[in-house]
């Protein structure tokens, strides 16, 4: 089986955020983990992406694989910036590859000219394209490309494919891509949603060939001791707390900056609030829109209480997380929310907006508190989750373990597998 993983960005382009992340633990534990293809087939896997990096430039070697954490990776140079992102170069080379595989499948056809003869035959009963993301050029083309030489896609929309990604950003050009081959070209795909949440606003858009919910893949933080030391020190560092003369409530908010993460909503809800609190807020995100919000903090007289920290790399965003009582994460929308998981695993309960894809999981396990996307339902649960410190201990002391039970790699990708299998 071969799979060609198609993505705008890639490692180490973080500053987009979770999808990254998401893309790339797919692939490092599909490559690092070949004993779970199925069948004892073979699994060849690779990742054609751009040098995206926001408004500037990954500097990696193009047009050429290199291993990235054990997954072969090309990059191509991109010819438009964020969030069209053409590159003729990737679509060049998706075209090449899939020609590559139709001839070492066809022994009998000499050369190129012969398989572009008789492109309307599947090329490739092996081949499966998974592409991440839609809404740009990359994404568009390349399944236009599939589509043409008959190469079954895979599409992992990444919250893309909602109402609220329609009507927001840029949404008269969306509507007329999607109207004249965007629609088309969905329904071609095999679509995988991350929760049940975004294969319900996806088939309101769409009836695709087929849609299976599967969870994103999430690195946790350190396993075996080193994770135990990990939790024992957020403990010591929390019974420290108790102690302390600041005694406030400690939340933190770690993710892209952007405005469908509710942020304003966030601020408003806490201008009101009567409990002694604190905010972190860790990320990056347009630099207009960070101003505006650091003005709006200032209008509402809460700026001594909101710590600005930027973007926090992966090795230190658990230990940050589990220094604090509560993450907040208020989003108008969120197909998943990889943050959701990598809190718990180190303990720290969750506030959530109900529009964020985990709510229910959440909500079913009692690992937090879900929030309508208002100012006083956002207050009301603040409140709840500070004045119930035995629900907050018992969640430290069970989400760990739960998270590690649900979120297996092993059964994961397996569940990746079996799809692409019945693709």
């Amino acid at each position: 089986m071969k799979i060609i993983h198609i993505t705008a960005s890639y490692k180490p382009a973080y500053i987009y955020g979770g999808p990254i992340q998401s893309v790339g633990k797919l692939c490092e534990v599909l490559v690092g983990n070949k004993r779970w293809a199925l069948d004892a087939q073979e699994l060849n896997l690779q990742v054609l992406t751009t040098t995206a990096n926001g408004r500037n430039e990954l500097d990696v070697k193009t047009s050429v694989p290199v291993l990235v954490e054990g997954v072969t990776v090309t990059y191509f140079k991109r010819w438009s910036k964020d969030h069209s992102h053409f590159s003729p170069g990737l679509l060049w080379g998706l075209r090449k590859e899939i020609l590559r595989c139709a001839q070492d499948d066809k022994p009998s056809a000499q050369g190129e000219n012969k398989i572009e003869m008789s492109k309307l035959q599947t090329l490739n009963s092996k081949l499966i394209i998974h592409i991440h993301a839609w809404w740009n050029l990359v994404s568009l083309l390349s399944c236009f490309i599939a589509k043409w030489y008959k190469i079954p896609v895979v599409l992992s929309p990444r919250g893309m494919l909602t109402s609220y990604s329609l009507g927001n950003r840029n949404s008269f050009s969306k509507r007329i891509i999607h109207k004249l081959m965007g629609k088309q070209l969905l329904k071609y795909c095999h679509i995988h949603a991350t929760s049940e949440q975004e294969k319900t606003d996806i088939l309101k858009i769409v009836e695709p060939k087929s849609i299976r919910v599967i969870s994103n893949l999430v690195s946790l933080p350190l396993d075996g001791e080193n994770y135990e030391a990990l939790e024992t020190s957020s403990m010591e560092h929390r019974a420290k707390g108790r102690g302390r003369l600041d005694d406030s409530f400690k939340l933190i908010f770690l993710s892209r900056i952007e405005e469908k993460k509710g942020l304003e909503l966030l601020f408003k809800a806490l201008s009101t609030i009567d409990i002694s609190w604190k905010l972190t807020i860790a990320g990056s995100g347009e630099r207009q829109y960070v101003q505006s919000l650091k003005v709006l903090t200032r209008e509402l007289k809460l700026s001594d209480k909101i710590y600005w920290i930027g973007q926090v790399s992966n090795e230190d965003k658990y230990s940050l997380m589990a220094t604090h009582d509560l993450l907040v994460l208020t989003s108008y929308n969120e197909n998943f929310a990889n943050v959701v998981v990598e809190s718990l695993s180190v303990g720290t309960p969750v506030l959530i907006s109900e529009q964020v894809g985990l709510s229910d999981y959440v909500k079913d396990r009692a690992l937090g508190w879900v929030t309508a996307v208002d100012t006083t339902a956002i207050k009301k649960n603040i409140t709840a989750a500070h004045q119930d410190p035995e629900k907050r201990q018992n969640i430290r002391n069970i989400a760990p373990l739960t998270i590690r039970k649900d979120f297996s790699d092993g059964t994961l990708a397996k569940e990746y597998l079996e799809f692409y299998k019945t693709i």
